[in-house]
């Protein structure tokens, strides 16, 4: 738990009350309204976001924490303009994860740079009311305006339950609003209770022993808040336990002292503040289920969800499916994103030939053509292949069969002594690493947490993509898809494989810890939406289009220029003797002793280096040293007329023999599975750390790791007689 947040707001409590209140005071046509989602992970929330603000929305990360931000516009039945946040899921204020603890601050006004919200959307499962509610009881004592939204409510109809709405608006004082997020259904009403209820407070707040009521009241008047935020914050002071305000006590020792003496008070009366809340709460809870719901006789047949997880979490038919949906995914990035990608290919390379037609010749021809262009160009080419990666991948995370997959790998997980919650970063890290590291937060466990960090740049990342795309078709020119689309399985599989590997020995060395149990929600299946499922391939394109429209549009330029300088004083010298003295073959040529074994010339190893800065960067350092080159070889339309892959194929050394081997590209593709090579991700595994330790020992590692890899791949492949 994040306990400084707990008291950095009493310390500024001047300015940060003068906020809350200059915002509160905020009323109808005086700006935005300020509106936070709140709710269970696998409620809705986030498909509920997408439907209200559409494609007015931004994502990032919330200021000095690595948990992601969402941000959206929208605007109420009668206009009004809304500020939308879409909260990390939590089952409750009182937390156990940074997520949780992002969701509490913003609730309570604590976050920086976040206002508290004017209105709290509560989605709940309708299906499973009694869960979801107990994070409403909390959200009730807030005291903020609220509406609760029950969504999934056609599940929950045929699923045989009976939901008295008109039962439930009474109990829990605030409007409780219907909806089916994934088809749109009841959003007019939705919109029409936030706009009434915006200044409207709850009626009721839940019960709870007089006692402790007494006790919190008295403890909210020594807090320098105002009223409403004082009784929030001293329910949740009085609720923590003795480790927890150990470290409270280093920041704020005044208030510790009061929530110790009310603590003791309340034991000496044979009560523990949490447990009697907990208590007290969920008979709250039962006694208004047992008004407003109406469950199905038991003895019927089973679900759909039981039916299918008969199946897809079977110990051997669960895992046929989820091989078999992998390979689909890595079959169709090779199948159905061919002829985007053709087109994306030739309108580059078309781009590169008028312009090279049209300028003169200088500098600027030159850094155009071959240096922005190729660099730019050899990687957006593989936006097709990224999109269909996303979309998958949404599609299996919106149906609620993700959290299957995360149930089957914990058998495996657990036998390399990680968590099962490590499974969830790990397949972040498919997508990204950045994501991944961070997810890596949700594990309580110290040392677990370093060991799925340290490993899971190892789960080949969507910035793979292209370097395996590239040496496959170079390996494999004129096989057909299914072939190699089995080849990206097993490169996928080599990085699952070591991972795990990885984590074994790091868990029985230096980064023992006991072995702890996985409590997983498996969510009802549901029909996916393909609204969510397109906002997730348009965020993840559009970073990914960003990224080749600033990161490597800055490092083609300044590939090209490492390749183009200095210009050698006889204009005579052959254009690749030129290259080999340019900044960058100088640096080839000084890693050339440490990658030689490997079967790489100087060229690769300055592809090596620039994929430093992203992986992907390598496609586009291959384009920019061959498209260079190419010109002399065989005229200016050399690379123009072909593709990056047939240069390279025809690529030889000066003995003449081909430069890439199946022992090459083999070695290659191992190199990149193990290899750490992205500053960003070492950059937030430093901050998540909060050490340069184990990103130095991470690099270290994996890159030991990739040498040894690749070694093994083109030496031992020489000893046994291939080429």
């Amino acid at each position: 738990m994040n306990v400084a947040h707990q008291v950095e707001r009493f310390r500024h409590n001047g300015h940060s009350h003068s906020h809350a209140q200059a915002h509160h005071s905020t009323g109808p046509g005086k700006g935005h309204r300020h509106v936070a989602i709140a709710g269970n992970p696998n409620c809705g929330k986030s498909t509920l976001f997408n439907l209200l603000t559409g494609l007015r929305q931004k994502v990032g990360n919330y200021p000095g924490v690595t948990v992601e931000r969402k941000v959206g516009r929208f605007y109420g039945l009668h206009g009004e303009p809304m500020v939308l946040f879409d909260l990390p899921g939590s089952y409750s204020l009182q937390v156990r994860s940074p997520d949780e603890a992002v969701s509490r601050d913003v609730l309570l006004g604590r976050e920086a740079g976040t206002p508290q919200p004017d209105l709290v959307i509560a989605v709940v499962d309708a299906s499973n009311l009694e869960r979801n509610l107990y994070l409403v009881a909390q959200l009730l004592d807030l005291n903020l305006p609220m509406v609760v939204v029950l969504n999934m409510f056609d599940m929950a109809e045929r699923s045989g339950i009976r939901l008295d709405v008109a039962a439930l608006e009474e109990e829990l004082g605030v409007p409780v609003i219907p909806v089916v997020a994934t088809e749109g259904r009841g959003i007019i009403e939705l919109k029409t209770a936030i706009s009434k209820a915006t200044l409207t407070p709850p009626l009721k707040r839940p019960p709870m022993p007089e006692a402790i009521d007494a006790e919190v009241r008295t403890l909210a008047q020594t807090l320098p808040l105002s009223p409403n935020q004082a009784f929030s914050e001293a329910l949740l002071l009085l609720t923590l336990h003795d480790r927890a305000l150990e470290d409270l006590a280093a920041h704020r020792a005044t208030v510790v002292a009061g929530v110790t003496a009310a603590q003791n008070r309340l034991k000496a009366e044979g009560m523990d503040p949490l447990c009697v809340l907990v208590e007290a709460r969920y008979e709250w809870i039962n006694r208004i289920c047992q008004r407003a719901v109406v469950k199905p006789s038991r003895g019927g047949s089973p679900s759909l969800t039981d039916r299918l997880d008969r199946v897809l979490i079977h110990r051997v038919w669960g895992w046929v499916f989820f091989i078999g949906a992998m390979t689909l995914m890595f079959l169709s990035i090779f199948t159905l994103a061919q002829i985007p990608m053709d087109w994306i290919d030739s309108g580059v390379h078309a781009l590169a030939s008028w312009l090279g037609g049209h300028l003169p010749e200088s500098h600027v021809r030159s850094l155009l053509v071959d240096g922005i262009i190729p660099g730019v160009g050899g990687v957006l080419i593989f936006l097709p292949q990224i999109m269909i990666l996303y979309f998958f991948l949404g599609l299996l995370e919106d149906s609620g069969y993700m959290a299957r997959a995360a149930f089957l790998m914990d058998r495996v997980m657990s036998i390399v002594g990680l968590h099962g919650k490590s499974f969830i970063p790990l397949l972040s890290s498919f997508a990204c690493a950045i994501p991944g590291v961070m997810a890596a937060r949700t594990v309580e466990n110290r040392n677990d947490r370093i060991a799925t960090i340290l490993v899971a740049p190892l789960m080949s990342c969507s910035a793979r993509i292209p370097v395996y795309t590239l040496m496959i078709s170079v390996l494999l020119p004129r096989t057909a898809p299914l072939t190699k689309a089995a080849m990206m399985l097993a490169l996928y599989g080599l990085g699952v494989v070591a991972a795990f590997s990885l984590a074994f020995v790091l868990k029985r060395t230096f980064l023992k810890s006991d072995a702890s149990m996985l409590l997983l929600e498996l969510p009802p299946y549901r029909k996916p939406s393909l609204r969510n499922v397109g906002v997730c391939m348009k965020e993840r394109a559009g970073l990914f289009v960003t990224r080749a429209g600033t990161v490597i549009l800055a490092l083609s330029v300044l590939l090209w220029a490492l390749v183009s300088f200095p210009k050698p004083a006889d204009p005579s010298v052959s254009r690749g003797e030129a290259m080999a003295q340019s900044f960058a073959g100088q640096m080839g040529r000084g890693i050339e002793p440490i990658i030689k074994p490997l079967g790489y010339d100087w060229k690769i190893g300055v592809g090596l280096i620039s994929s430093f800065a992203a992986r992907e960067v390598f496609v586009g350092t291959m384009g920019i040293v061959y498209n260079v080159e190419g010109d002399e070889k065989a005229g200016d339309d050399a690379t123009k007329g072909g593709t990056l892959r047939d240069t390279m194929s025809a690529e030889t050394r000066p003995d003449g023999t081909p430069v890439f081997t199946p022992l090459v590209c083999l070695g290659l593709m191992v190199f990149y599975v193990l290899a750490m090579q992205c500053i960003g991700t070492l950059a937030v595994v430093r901050r998540e750390t909060n050490s340069w330790r184990w990103p130095l020992i991470q690099i270290a590692l994996l890159s030991t790791l990739a040498w040894v890899g690749a070694f093994a791949v083109y030496q031992g492949g020489r000893l046994l007689g291939f080429h």
